[in-house]
């Protein structure tokens, strides 16, 4: 037996001056009421935003892990690759290769085909959404993270390196201990510019049926027939956390700014 409908459970719930205001008003409460707290809806937008920021939080993690390794062996290659003599030449060049071909693929096709492509393909029998969500934007963001690293990387004085070989460092020591922490000072910034792109692309994990922000609008407006609120209000969600983040990446970069004085 189906129960009472929006509308009946408007006409008991609403207050009366909700139900005396103008027509026009009272269409835009009765909206409201029916795409979030009619049957609890609003509750999609928050397991919604749960979903969103988990993706983006361990696609993070993974984009760098996976960045910092392929601009690292791009790097290793570009300045040492000509001096290099026997086989660690040609393994360090098939790694080269590799990534030159990962670098291509990723950024050059759309992150839909990529997410489809790994979720009906590669992963074709996993139930796991998340997972599959955090592994396709974590591969596609991997391949912004390595140009950002490995400019990074080039930014930093050759000096320096010189300076740790002459105090006795092999190659990676001084990478580790001397470059890469001066480069990701230099880096930090873009990496937290690129979690906010990261947070928006995200949007596209409703086509593997992985409820977030938008699969939540789009699910609210299927049920109810209006779209405008539920989009409305998934469009506010990620302009706030967007104008967040990059309020605390702009005081990261004064901050940044003002240690280097």
């Amino acid at each position: 037996m189906n129960g009472p409908t929006p509308l009946q459970c408007w006409a008991e719930l609403a207050p009366q001056w909700m139900l005396d205001s103008p027509e026009w008003l009272e269409d835009i409460f009765f909206n409201i009421y029916k795409c979030f707290i009619h049957e609890e809806r609003y509750m999609l937008f928050i397991k919604g935003l749960g979903n969103t920021l988990l993706l983006t939080f361990f696609a993070l993690l993974i984009g760098i892990a996976l960045g910092i390794v392929v601009s690292l062996v791009r790097v290793t290659w570009d300045k040492n690759g000509s001096e290099m003599r026997g086989p660690a030449k040609w393994i360090l060049g098939i790694f080269n290769a590799i990534s030159k071909i990962y670098l291509t693929v990723i950024r050059g096709t759309p992150v839909v085909v990529q997410i489809l492509l790994l979720n009906f393909v590669v992963f074709a029998t996993s139930r796991n959404k998340i997972l599959v969500g955090c592994l396709c934007f974590g591969i596609n963001s991997g391949a912004y993270v390595a140009e950002i690293f490995r400019s990074g990387i080039m930014s930093i004085d050759v000096g320096q390196m010189e300076a740790g070989r002459s105090l006795g460092f092999g190659y990676i020591p001084t990478m580790r201990h001397i470059i890469l922490p001066q480069a990701f000072k230099n880096v930090l910034p873009p990496l937290c510019n690129e979690f906010i792109v990261l947070l928006k692309e995200t949007a596209v994990v409703g086509y593997i049926g992985l409820s977030d922000l938008t699969y939540a609008a789009s699910t609210v407006g299927g049920a109810t027939y209006e779209y405008l609120f539920p989009l409305l209000l998934a469009a506010i969600i990620y302009l706030i956390l967007v104008i967040l983040f990059t309020h605390l990446v702009e005081r990261l970069e004064r901050r940044l700014r003002n240690s280097e004085r």
